[in-house]
């Protein structure tokens, strides 16, 4: 390809609305733009980026004997309605109507129309199992998009799906989707962690994220180095640092006007951890109360996994729920379900006294109340691996995909059942898989950049080199340049030349800004001597090659690059 035949739109400011710095340098190298909050248009190097991206997952599907299929985005309501998952969903999902008034919507995910197929097509115990993928596009109206194309209301995913005879088939598929991500994120470039996940909306037993590590990811993976345990801090366990408590007698203290923790803390001169927050949330099934050690917070998350969904009381419930005002709760003393972390077990404590202006000393579990127990907790920096005893760290990750053990959530109620070998009818075990490939895209650049512009992996870089002819109106810098790109490409590697009548310098930021691996200099100055420049964009190592050599050359950096990236 050539420059100035290409629309690469660069810019040298950065727009405003860029925060992230994939989304500030996506921008600037002419790869994407906006179009309305949470609409981007992918240009021609984004979408070579793209494709790229696509044609590494489609390879690493087909390797497991998935195949593609390609689904519609809009889908009547009744097959949602019959999971439910049409009345659960919010704000989220686009809804609209047909001519006939039929009530349908834009596909977020497309669990309930694959396991719709499969009711219509699997018979028989033979026909199984199955893995059906497709790249396809999906529509969510999220409330905040941000990020540029990491979160976004449109966008590109790989979603596939397993259907097997039994539990053994859907472990069986689920590992082979387990290697073929390790195949696709490795391939791609990226750094990035397996770790264990809530299921969410998804629903199923189990589930897992691909995360890579990134300052700009919506999400926090804890992390052991040492036994490997890796979880999404939404369900991560951890174990919290020991207390020495003191042998304090049960007592009431009075505490004028102090409600929060942090403020009976600094009047007491006792540190937080020596405290019980007590919390109360409203749920499907009732009142809860929520114990947790002072210096902890709650991950609604896992209490919403005992309980189903839950929300804060409101100040009004409390005084009705518990005839005190909040800010001034005990755990003692109540008659309604009370959960409690299970690093409150032990120790002696301080909480509200269930009476305002008033907090009672020398609570101790077991005896003062007697909760259910349960891990409630976020896992936090500097706690301990519950596992292996060892530090967890917290990482900030971009979530790159994502994997589900279904089981029969979807294909039961839309009756996709076989035949087994006796004739019996069977439900149909389903998993679930995604990836969404702008995100993976986002994360090289996130985690491959510098302060002149992207660094691609070759492997989904636009081009994997740039010829660089510094003086257009030079005919020996001119022909030589051609010349390397004509045997370049008769190779079949992907070529950009920058064939513009530009300065030197111009041509140089544009080729940084956009990231393609190599980048071959042909200037006046190296053909005094016989030789072109190669510069490697990531390690910045600079060489001159002979002419005669230049071809052979270029192609040996290359495999050398790819040669990092194979698994």
């Amino acid at each position: 390809m050539r420059f100035s035949k290409t629309f690469i739109p660069t810019l040298r400011e950065t727009p405003s609305e860029a925060e992230a710095v994939s989304h500030k340098l996506l921008l600037r190298a002419g790869y994407i733009r906006q179009l309305a909050s949470g609409l981007y248009m992918f240009l021609p190097l984004g979408l070579r980026v793209m494709d790229k991206i696509h044609t590494i997952i489609r390879e690493e599907m087909n390797r497991i004997g998935a195949q593609e299929i390609l689904l519609p985005v809009l889908h009547p309501a009744e097959i949602w309605q019959k999971t439910g998952r049409w009345y659960e969903i919010g704000d989220e999902m686009f809804r609209l109507k047909d001519r006939t008034g039929r009530d349908m919507c834009l596909g977020m995910t497309h669990e309930e129309i694959m396991t719709w197929l499969a009711s219509r097509e699997i018979r028989s115990y033979r026909d199984l199992p199955q893995v059906w993928y497709q790249i396809q596009t999906k529509l969510r109206d999220e409330a905040r998009p941000k990020s540029g194309i990491m979160r976004t209301r449109e966008f590109i995913m790989k979603d596939s799906y397993s259907f097997d005879r039994d539990e053994e088939g859907l472990e069986q598929n689920y590992k082979l989707h387990i290697e073929a991500y390790n195949r696709i994120f490795t391939r791609c470039g990226l750094k990035f962690y397996q770790v264990e996940s809530d299921p969410g909306m998804m629903g199923g037993a189990t589930a897992h994220e691909f995360m890579a590590p990134s300052p700009a990811g919506e999400d926090d993976v804890a992390l052991c180095d040492s036994c490997g345990y890796a979880a999404n801090v939404e369900l991560a366990i951890s174990i919290s640092p020991e207390v020495k408590f003191e042998d304090w007698p049960f007592e009431e203290v009075h505490t004028p006007g102090k409600k929060t923790v942090q403020e009976v803390s600094e009047f007491l001169g006792v540190g937080p951890e020596k405290f019980i927050k007590s919390l109360l949330y409203i749920g499907e099934n009732g009142p809860v109360l929520v114990l947790l050690r002072g210096d902890q917070d709650l991950q609604e998350k896992k209490l919403e996994r005992i309980v189903g969904q839950v929300r804060p009381a409101h100040k009004e419930e409390v005084q009705e729920v518990l005839g005190v005002e909040a800010g001034f709760i005990g755990p003692h003393g109540h008659k309604i379900r009370i959960i409690a972390d299970e690093a409150l077990k032990e120790g002696v404590y301080i909480s509200g006294a269930n009476k305002v202006d008033y907090h009672v000393k020398g609570l101790r579990p077991g005896e003062h109340f007697n909760p259910e127990w349960a891990d409630l907790h976020i896992a936090k920096e500097g706690d301990r691996c519950a596992n292996c005893g060892s530090t967890l760290r917290i990482e900030r990750v971009i979530e790159i995909g994502n994997i589900f053990k279904l089981g029969t959530k979807y294909s039961e109620p839309l009756g996709a059942t076989y035949l087994d070998d006796k004739g019996k009818e069977r439900p149909i075990i389903m998993g679930s898989y995604g990836i969404g490939p702008a995100r993976v895209a986002a994360a090289a650049v996130e985690q491959s950049h510098d302060d002149d512009g992207i660094i691609w992996p070759v492997s989904i870089a636009p081009f994997k080199v740039i010829i660089l002819p510094l003086n257009m109106k030079h005919e020996k810098t001119l022909s030589v340049a051609e010349e390397i790109y004509r045997s370049l490409t008769d190779r079949g590697v992907d070529v950009l030349i920058d064939d513009r009548d530009e300065r030197a310098g111009v041509k140089f930021k544009d080729a940084d800004l956009i990231g393609i691996p190599l980048q071959v200099v042909v200037g006046e100055k190296g053909l005094k001597s016989g030789s072109v420049e190669l510069k490697d964009r990531k390690t910045k190592e600079r060489e001159n090659i002979p002419l005669e050599q230049a071809v052979e050359r270029i192609t040996e950096k290359l495999k050398s690059l790819e040669a990092q990236l194979e698994v």
